[in-house]
């Protein structure tokens, strides 16, 4: 790897760096939104948990929500949790 003139680290010529975006597109199939959703309910889902065991109760709530607004949109699809 080169650095640029900041110091940062630059790949080599011809290698792409993949974003966020592409690693969990990747991982979890097309992105489509059904499965964006179903993906952000299951891991809302992990986050209320953790919140709640740490006694982080607004954190949980707003968790909570999120979880709820994902599980409506697949409601509303006709789409269940893709677990």
């Amino acid at each position: 790897m080169t650095k640029t003139k900041s110091g940062r680290k630059r790949a080599p010529p011809g290698r792409i760096r993949r974003s966020k975006d592409d690693e969990l597109r990747g991982e979890h199939g097309d992105g489509g939104p059904d499965e964006a959703a179903a993906f952000i309910a299951e891991t809302a889902a992990e986050l209320v948990r953790l919140a709640r065991g740490h006694r982080l109760d607004m954190l949980g709530h707003l968790l909570r929500m999120a979880e709820l607004e994902a599980e409506e949109y697949l409601r509303l699809r006709g789409k269940r949790k893709l677990s």
